[in-house]
């Protein structure tokens, strides 16, 4: 652990930031003195009435009709925020922005762009709301789309929010099936689908599954045809965007109950039907409003960026920016289009102040030996966001080598389930080298060991021992509440486990090794598969790998997948593999077995698919062990199937 911080926060900035703010305000408004952000998440943890009945005053948390109290019940499953509060997640994005401020940057990867002011986008959901109402649609009714990053799609949201209609969306490059599985179980009642879209240089007809979707969803009464591609696309049986949405309609919000439900997110669904997991509209005000306002800094004047899809938690957490007054940076395409410099000239041209992506980019960036701030002007880049997988040591260094001392690299960890992180950053906290900086202010996140006691500087499971606002309402369909005790509430029954493996560092920052569920485990010895990878793919000759242990069914067996760079072949790269796992972690560790392949099964959300894989070569039919359609290139899998 290195006692020298990569970053270090100025001490002029911090003391201007919401976090200070916020501190000075607890002290004047509550009597809450507390000296540093450590001490700040300690009360927000210790006393959650407390610190989130101030978070909603001091953020300007628009109720309707007011609360009872913070907190009615503190049971998980089933906390009660708020009770009799009402409210419209709508309303707080549509409301912080001036008319002539930019509240959308968009751009495509062939060079399509447009951007929308806040008077704009109100003007817009207002119509699109007035269309929706014509229709009948009603508190609680599904609108769904299958569209892109894109404003229209954020369009659509808004205006469905405004009415308390629950939200999902899924990527158009997704399957048939894999849309189905997710849609099919909400019943909606329209559906917002874009004529098709661009990808690394091709353009794609979603047409074909629009006609799938209306055959498999009889509950549609409409389906609204966004002009995506062409100006004059048409297709069956739906409403074009220009004609469906209305003009001179006046915005309008209808508050709802705190816990209503604002949309539905899934889980990766690669066994079974994917969770529908629903979040209220008060939850995510309240925590992306923290998150944003408070660890993120945003405000009137930030232009936020994150490389993300529709059918990725990051696109609900992009947007929420609105609820700050940011202005939402949007790109739809792919990041290595034509080259992996893309985003970075896209982050230059708007200046782009914090700048979200995944850690395989950032690994795929290093390894090209980009400069970004060399060939770029990132001079309005003030922190570096990354999340989807641990970002390696060596990842934090090409960063701060790349951008430059004074930008945050603020490595988050989170999930779909809670659609925010609770593990990250703060403008006063410093970045050490490999460490996620503190956890955030009301996650009470802990690393446990199998026996359900705490530890310090120990991996153990991450748990959240505290009720956060964004926990899912429920999961859909989940009507005795089983499946979401199943999913995060075994074996430790009232706490929330992750299924990660953390270690909380003695001064409170820390780091995350992958998924608790694909641990390897060489005799006696458990390491995440984080470290592992880290390992391996600082090669240059590796493009990717998939490690799995499958010792506790053959005994001694730990393979490692790889995906070679052109031209390179095994026998060249092995012993040098061999050598370096054997030195960087344990001769325990050196696989037994590598083999060549072509791709790295990953879903669609672009995780690498390692319990899945696991079950197949311990004998799981594959049709038991994963469902194709929740893969981005199912064909992977024939490579772990039996010859």
């Amino acid at each position: 652990m290195s006692d020298t911080p990569l970053w270090r926060p100025d001490p002029a900035r911090a003391e201007q930031s919401r976090m200070a703010e916020f501190r000075r305000w607890l002290a004047q408004e509550r009597g809450v003195e507390v000296a540093d952000y450590q001490a700040l998440w300690e009360w927000s943890t210790s006393d959650l009435e407390a610190f989130w009945g101030a978070l909603v005053d001091f953020l300007g948390v628009r109720f309707h009709a007011g609360y009872d109290r913070v907190l009615g019940s503190t049971e998980m499953p089933g906390a009660e925020w708020f009770p009799g509060a009402t409210l419209n997640y709508a309303e707080h994005a549509l409301s912080t922005g001036a008319d002539d401020d930019v509240a959308v940057i968009f751009e495509r990867e062939d060079g399509l762009s447009s951007t929308l002011t806040y008077g704009e986008l109100r003007s817009q959901v207002a119509g699109v709301r007035a269309a929706l109402v014509d229709l009948g649609v009603r508190r609680g009714d599904r609108v769904v789309a299958l569209a892109p990053n894109m404003p229209r799609t954020l369009v659509a949201f808004l205006a469905a929010a405004s009415l308390g209609a629950t939200w999902s969306s899924c990527s158009p490059d997704f399957g048939v099936r894999a849309i189905a599985d997710r849609f099919t179980q909400i019943e909606p009642v329209v559906l917002f689908a874009v004529d098709g879209y661009v990808y690394n240089g091709r353009a794609f007809d979603v047409r074909p599954t629009i006609a799938a979707l209306q055959r498999e969803i009889p509950t549609l009464r409409a389906t609204v045809l966004i002009d995506y591609l062409s100006p004059e696309t048409t297709a069956p049986d739906t409403v074009p965007w220009s004609s469906f949405i209305r003009s001179e309609a006046e915005p309008a919000f209808d508050p709802v109950p705190f816990d209503h439900p604002l949309w539905v997110l899934y889980s990766s669904g690669t066994t079974g039907l994917p969770k529908g997991i629903v979040q209220g509209q008060g939850g995510i005000v309240v925590e992306h409003l923290k998150m944003l306002a408070l660890h993120s800094d945003f405000g009137p004047g930030d232009r936020f960026f994150w490389f993300t899809t529709t059918g990725w938690m990051m696109w609900n957490y992009l947007i929420s920016a609105l609820l700050v007054g940011a202005t939402v940076v949007m790109y739809d395409g792919s990041p290595g289009h034509p080259d992996l410099g893309t985003l970075w000239r896209l982050a230059a041209r708007h200046g782009v102040t914090y700048f979200g992506t995944s850690a395989p980019y950032i690994q795929s960036c290093l390894k090209q030996h980009l400069d970004p701030a060399r060939d770029n002007d990132l001079s309005a880049l003030r922190a570096l966001g990354s999340t989807g997988a641990p970002l390696s040591p060596e990842g934090f260094e090409w960063i701060a080598e790349s951008l430059g001392a004074h930008v945050q690299i603020c490595s988050v960890s989170g999930g779909t389930d809670l659609c925010t992180a609770f593990v990250g950053s703060a403008p006063d906290v410093p970045v050490w080298l490999g460490e996620l900086s503190c956890r955030t202010l009301g996650a009470a996140v802990e690393s446990w060991s199998p026996d359900g006691k705490p530890l310090v500087d120990e991996v153990g499971e991450l748990v959240i021992t505290k009720p956060m606002p964004s926990m899912p309402l429920y999961l859909w369909g989940d009507q005795t509440g089983e499946r979401m005790r199943e999913s995060y509430f075994e074996p430790y029954p009232g706490v929330w486990r992750h299924g990660d493996w953390i270690r909380i560092t003695p001064r409170g920052s820390a780091v995350i090794y992958g998924r608790s569920d694909s641990t390897l485990n060489r005799g006696g010895v458990r390491m995440g598969t984080s470290e592992f990878y880290r390992v391996v793919e600082a090669f240059d000759e590796v493009a990717d790998s998939l490690v799995i242990d499958t010792s506790s069914d053959r005994e001694g067996e730990l393979v490692c997948y790889l995906v070679l760079a052109d031209g390179v072949t095994l026998d060249a790269v092995e012993p040098r593999l061999r050598s370096a796992l054997r030195s960087a972690l344990s001769p325990r560790h050196v696989p037994d077995r590598f083999v060549v392949i072509k791709e790295v099964p990953r879903t669609l959300n672009g995780k690498k698919c390692e319990v899945p894989v696991k079950k197949i070569l311990s004998g799981v039919p594959p049709e038991r062990a994963v469902s194709r359609d929740a893969l981005a290139n199912p064909d992977a899998l024939t490579a772990f199937l039996p010859s």
